[in-house]
């Protein structure tokens, strides 16, 4: 396993993460259900592989989750660095709305659950375009000064309210979020317009969530075979978007196709496309079951090769928007390292088309 600097920071994070949206009792989305002794071994089996990060959120079965964790934790607190989020409504309250409310008055709550006096890192789960950035911020640094938290993130932002939040941080001498939580898979890869490269430009760590698609690029959905049920796909997950589903069919088929030669798995070949791209510091997995977990692990030591990366990129890539197609076309040398590798596939992309 191989670890880096979390952004600005001094945290030293393993390059795969271990997820908790699975780990409950009462199940996710009626499906995921899991018990405590299950999730003890995950994190065993985590921690023995050189995972030493953990994400969670309040919102996953309404704070379950992090019960589950935090008993999963033990007396190996030192050996982690644990994640987690805030900032989804969770009770029909009035008083509940708002990131700020809702992180003042969840976070005591929240460290209770997980059994521990202090977060590495807590992200706010979604822009909130209600509230000023300046209360976000100045929130979060509060947790920090009061030793709440370590550090801070964001999750699920564009590449302006990032730059927003971070820009009004350090203006105003405050600390800026060091790490992003973004969705982002070969099938999904809108990251790639600004989001990728902002969090590289920033300083700010890209931490990828869901990277299998939410089950859908696990190799077991394809044009014949439909999603079953005790999975989320199978009860109704309102996650993910297929934008296209005869190209999210193809890509399948080439998955299948670059899985059949290294003797792997569809959910291996992803991961390990993801790892090996630009701008991409974490992935965090998310496994039902101990075999899930076993074979996404497994995928580290995977290795693409050139052709398998070029056969997958070519089914999947983006369109290059305005003014993205501009810059490819008149101004690719002035391109900053964190974009250019971005503009450069655009740029083939338009000339493959002249």
């Amino acid at each position: 396993m191989d670890y880096n600097l979390f952004g600005k920071s001094g945290l030293n994070v393993s390059k795969y993460a271990l997820g908790t949206v699975m780990f409950s009792t009462n199940g996710l989305e009626e499906a995921g259900a899991m018990d405590q002794a299950t999730a003890n071994y995950m994190v065993d089996y985590a921690l023995d592989h050189g995972i030493n990060h953990f994400d969670t959120a309040n919102m996953y079965t309404k704070g379950d989750a992090e019960v589950i964790f935090g008993n999963a934790i033990r007396n190996k607190r030192q050996d982690m660095i644990i994640s987690s989020k805030t900032g989804f409504q969770l009770i029909d309250k009035p008083t509940d709305t708002g990131a700020i409310l809702n992180v003042d008055s969840s976070i005591d709550i929240l460290l209770k659950r997980l059994g521990t006096d202090y977060l590495d890192l807590y992200y706010v789960h979604s822009w909130d375009g209600q509230v000023p950035v300046s209360e976000t911020v100045e929130m979060m640094n509060d947790l920090i000064k009061k030793g709440k938290i370590r550090h801070w993130g964001v999750s699920n932002y564009s590449g302006w309210a990032l730059a927003k939040t971070h820009t009004w941080a350090v203006e105003n001498n405050m600390i800026p979020p060091i790490a992003q939580q973004i969705y982002y898979t070969p099938e999904s890869r809108e990251a790639e317009y600004e989001i990728l490269p902002a969090g590289k430009e920033f300083g700010i760590a890209n931490s990828i969530r869901s990277p299998l698609g939410e089950g859908l690029l696990t190799g077991k959905y394809t044009r014949n075979n439909k999603a079953e049920l005790a999975t989320r796909q199978g009860n109704g997950w309102p996650e993910t978007y297929i934008k296209n589903p005869d190209l999210f069919y193809n890509l399948i088929d080439v998955l299948q196709d670059v899985a059949s030669k290294h003797k792997a798995t569809v959910a291996q070949v992803v991961l390990a496309w993801l790892r090996d791209r630009p701008n991409v510091d974490s992935i965090v997995l998310s496994a039902r079951t101990k075999e899930q977990l076993h074979e996404n692990i497994a995928s580290y030591s995977l290795k693409l090769t050139n052709e398998d990366i070029s056969q997958i990129n070519s089914v999947s890539a983006l369109e290059p928007i305005y003014p993205l197609w501009h810059r490819a076309i008149n101004s690719l040398d002035r391109a900053s390292d964190a974009e250019k590798v971005y503009l450069e596939e655009f740029h083939k992309l338009i000339e493959s088309k002249i």
